[in-house]
Parts: C-alpha cells; sequence; structure tokens
C-alpha cells in the first residue's frame, strides 16, 4: 500500500460511496479525512473522505519502456 501525501493520485474504494472508482488528486489531509480534486471536462469538485476510503494510484502501471 503506497503513502497518501497531497498530490498522491488516488482511487475511491467504497463500493458505497457516489464517486467510486473515480480518481482524484489530494489536496489536504487532516486527522483521518482526506480532500480530494476530482476534474473532468469542464466541472472540478473538491470531496472529502475517511483515509480508509481511498487507495493511492500507480501511474507507472500500462506504461510503456
Amino acid at each position: 500500500m503506497a503513502i497518501i501525501l497531497p498530490g498522491t493520485t488516488v482511487k475511491v474504494i467504497n463500493p458505497d460511496d457516489t464517486y467510486y472508482k473515480f480518481q482524484g488528486l489530494v489536496q489536504r489531509i487532516d486527522d483521518n479525512r482526506v480532500a480530494v480534486l476530482f476534474e473532468g471536462g469542464n466541472w472540478d469538485k473538491l470531496i472529502t473522505f475517511k483515509l480508509s476510503e481511498l487507495e493511492a494510484v500507480d501511474l507507472s502501471k500500462g506504461k510503456k519502456k
């Protein structure tokens, strides 16, 4: 499991959440809450999640050498 810090790309892993499987960028962390910025075309949304609802995304996967 990767460490989640501001600037980390994360994916929502809570299947009961509206943003399930969405990927966003961590903006800030406070106690057990993480503010994630989602950008999509003509909208931006900042949503707060519990740390346990997120998983760091490995951006190096799928890249060809």
